[in-house]
């Protein structure tokens, strides 16, 4: 073990809340709030800086306690126990933890063991493992002891290979095997370190932010410092043209924008979490919302991963299928036969679907019967018997056969025409992808205990189909999707008609059908032009998945990737939305994926998909409001120098609107409620910029109108005579007026004004209370007015702040209802 190291997969440090907070602090956004407050306290004013470095700690806060909630999670799902082996060492028998086991070793398996790791199998009774894990195949495998010709390692998948596989359950039989490969030298291992290979991209809204962060930040400074150098040159007077600089770099700072992208993708994680899906990357929430593509694995994901029986087939012809009442008395012995051709305590998921049936029929107890003889599966006959012997004195022995239909026809002696009548039945449930099995029984005598197959005399009793069913909820969310403008591709490792089968129960479709072979045979630049019209992937392998999900991103497509095999976790790492599933998944899948549905959960995935486009919509509404506010602030800041007027808007007055405006942006806007039809309008496009023309134009022209009313309030109370403090204080409460209907104008992309007002939304209610209880003590308290530099009201005063708004939401609401509904959208 010294050379090879232990037998595992490297575990990933575990995320402690202090080593969350270096990861956070380190994010561009939150880099871009410190500095911002830095500067603020450079300047000198601490409100402000107090303020935004408060929305950084908050933002902080709330990451740290979703991603730890979400590590803490992921903790308890992990499988802390390794699998423990019985390896024989020394011609002993020992019971060892599974990461001792190294090359060379010599593995006892039983049913119900978890390999340990890659082995070749060296001699066998009956051993079937289920790889469901590595191949996306529900049903186990038969496998076979080790010949001369046989290669030591190869693909996971197909029955009658020996080869095992770490990580698979052994489900029947028993065997000794030598250890081939360990740690990440084995099949799992290899998947393992391939993640490792693969990088994860920069958030298309941390770009698109940082960048008109940039941008706007340069040009804020680059306008202070043109006020700074006009106003002193002009005027005269550098200490107010210093003042008159820093209002203007505080109105045009976009600090708004890194508070908006952290506080909403955080409260996103939180909101996402309250429905059963765990946000590992924030990142990913962005990318719900554009999703095009959603690439689920079958086994596990669409299905339960659990056999259970579904028609059932008499020779008479009569069949039945599950689920449509109890079965009639006539299929009984059907039933009966199959359970008692399983494992007693029975480990094989075919084998637990017999007994379960037999329950729910409520067969007569055959718990005094005894086991006495079983005959095994092999190669040239893929049928197996048990041999029971009741309580009776002097009853017969019952054997009950099971199998392939072709093996008990042999073992029944059908003629032709019951031959092809069992033809037939089978290979209509298998066109339905329904596993079938054959059923017969016999009697015997105690001198034919130890008899084989062929010794007896059996009669064919029936088939019994069984499938792996949907899980509840599944169809509906595969409408849902298609409603949205989303495209379901299955990607498994199981066969054709299988996926074909499932698929249709699903819904999913239409589209072609394409093998692993296929995949691997074609080009990346063929494949690429292929993906867009297959809805079914089959018999792909890991490396083939993620071929599949590249082709697809590389078609343009914004790829969501759902698994929670070991098979799945290098497609789950390379989408764009990697989801794994939190109880059946593995640590491999869930590690991963940027997404964990904890309860397994496939119709959360679109209450995700919804709650990321919610997200989304909202993030452009705050940042459409940020664009129109700061219009008519900074032209009020900067207006007076140029026209001679006196400076109405300082840093304290400016400052004490950001404690408006910021609560507005990371609140109100997160609050608001979805888009009418929002899951039934098309994905948006990958490529939109955030900071699109038909977002901010609008914005700046609403914007924009509230600057022409309020500097004309402004120009028509100082041709009136009215003294600066009284122009002052009726020029902020009107500004104040106007953000709250800016707030109305951006709240929703398509509803109407009246339809805007009625919809709830508490966070809105609280902050208005909140600013008109401000107001009113500014106005009401002398010495706030005094610092402020505000008058008295007068009754006519009180006329202006109220109609002012009142016509900019007017006018605003004429201009969206002449652009169109869904203008913004566009």
């Amino acid at each position: 073990m010294a050379a090879e190291g232990p037998n595992e997969l490297p575990k990933p440090a575990r995320r402690t809340p202090f080593r969350i907070a270096l990861e956070v602090l380190r994010e561009p956004m939150f880099a871009m709030l410190l500095a911002a407050g830095g500067i603020y306290l450079l300047l000198g004013d601490k409100a402000e800086a107090l303020i935004l470095l408060g929305f950084a700690g908050l933002s902080i806060f709330i990451t740290i306690v979703q991603e730890a909630r979400t590590e803490r999670t992921l903790e308890a799902l992990r499988d802390l126990s390794a699998p423990r082996a019985l390896v024989i060492r020394d011609g002993e028998a020992r019971r060892i933890a599974g990461r001792e086991v190294v090359t060379g070793d010599i593995l006892v398996l039983d049913a119900g063991d978890r390999i340990a790791a890659d082995a070749l199998l060296l001699e066998t009774q009956a051993l079937e493992a289920d790889e469901s894990l590595l191949t996306g195949e529900a049903v186990p495998v038969a496998k076979r002891a080790a010949q001369a010709r046989d290669p030591e390692q190869a693909e996971p998948g197909g029955d009658h290979t020996p080869h095992l596989f770490s990580g698979a359950i052994v489900t029947r039989g028993s065997g000794i095997a030598r250890v081939t490969a360990t740690g990440l030298r084995s099949r799992i291992g290899q998947i393992g370190r391939f993640l490792e290979t693969l990088e994860t991209q920069v958030p298309h809204l941390q770009k698109e932010t940082a960048r008109m962060v940039s941008l706007c930040a340069a040009g804020g400074v680059s306008v202070a410092l043109l006020v700074v150098l006009l106003y002193g040159s002009l005027r005269g007077d550098w200490m107010a043209a210093l003042l008159a600089g820093i209002a203007t770099a505080m109105s045009l700072l976009p600090e708004e924008f890194p508070v908006v992208l952290t506080i909403f993708l955080a409260m996103g994680a939180w909101r996402i979490a309250q429905v059963g899906v765990l946000t590992r990357r924030a990142s990913a929430i962005e990318a719900l919302g554009a999703a095009t593509v959603l690439c689920t694995d079958k086994t596990g994901t669409l299905t339960q991963n659990r056999m259970t029986v579904t028609e059932l087939w008499l020779p008479s012809g009569a069949a039945t299928g599950i689920g449509e009442g109890a079965p009639h008395p006539d299929f009984h012995d059907l039933i009966g036969a199959a359970a008692l051709a399983s494992a007693p305590v029975p480990v094989d998921p075919m084998e637990v679907a017999f007994h379960s049936i037999a329950r729910e029929t409520r067969l007569p107890a055959r718990a005094d019967w005894q086991l006495v003889h079983t005959n095994a599966l092999r190669p040239d006959l893929l049928a197996m018997s048990n041999v029971w012997r009741s309580s009776g004195e002097g009853e017969p022995l019952t054997v009950a056969a099971k199998g392939a239909p072709e093996a008990i026809a042999r073992l029944c002696r059908l003629d032709t025409e019951a031959r092809q009548a069992l033809d037939q039945a089978a290979q209509a449930m298998a066109a339905r992808g329904i596993r079938v099995l054959g059923v017969a029984s016999a009697h015997a005598s105690g001198a034919d205990l130890s008899k084989g197959h062929e010794m007896h005399d059996f009669t064919l009793l029936g088939l019994v189909g069984l499938s792996d069913p949907l899980r509840a909820g599944v169809t509906e969310a595969v409408a849902q999707c298609g409603a949205a403008g989303i495209r379901v591709v299955m990607i498994t490792g199981d066969y054709p008609v299988t996926a074909q089968a499932i698929a249709a129960q699903a819904g999913i479709g239409p589209g072609g059908i394409m093998t692993g072979d296929e995949v691997r045979a074609l080009s990346d630049a063929d494949l690429c032009a292929r993906v867009k019209h297959v809805a079914i992937f089959a018999r792909t392998m890991p490396e083939q998945k993620l071929r599949i999900v590249s082709a697809l991103k590389a078609a343009g497509e914004v790829v969501a990737m759902t698994g929670d095999g070991v098979n799945d976790a290098p497609a789950l790492k390379a989408a764009d939305i990697g989801i794994a599933m939190g109880k059946r998944g593995t640590d491999v899948a869930r590690e991963a994926a940027a997404i964990v549905l904890v309860e397994d959960d496939f119709g959360a995935i679109v209450v995700a998909i919804r709650l990321g486009r919610r997200i989304y919509d909202n993030i452009r509404k705050a940042i459409g409001f940020i664009f129109a506010v700061h219009v008519p602030i900074a032209g009020l800041a900067v207006s007076p120098l140029l026209l001679g007027l006196p400076l109405l808007l300082g840093p304290i007055q400016i400052a004490l609107l950001e404690m408006i405006i910021d609560p507005v942006c990371a609140l109100v806007f997160e609050a608001e409620r979805e888009e009418d039809r929002i899951m039934q309008r098309p994905p948006r496009n990958p490529t939109e910029r955030l900071f699109s023309a038909g977002l901010v134009l609008p914005s700046i022209f609403y914007g924009g109108i509230a600057f022409a009313l309020l500097f004309g309030l402004q120009l028509g109370a100082t041709y009136w005579g009215f003294a600066p403090d009284r122009v002052r204080s009726l020029l902020f409460f009107a500004l104040v007026g106007s953000i709250l209907a800016l707030v109305l104008v951006t709240r929703s992309f398509s509803t109407s004004l009246k339809v805007a007002l009625r919809r709830n939304n508490a966070s809105l209610s609280y902050v208005v209370a909140a600013v008109l209880a401000a107001c009113a003590s500014i106005l009401w308290l002398a010495p706030l007015r005094r610092i402020l530099h505000f008058s008295a009201f007068q009754l006519q005063d009180l006329a202006f702040v109220v109609l002012l708004p009142i016509v900019l939401l007017s006018l605003c609401e004429i201009v969206k209802w002449q652009r169109g509904r869904f203008a913004w959208q566009r």
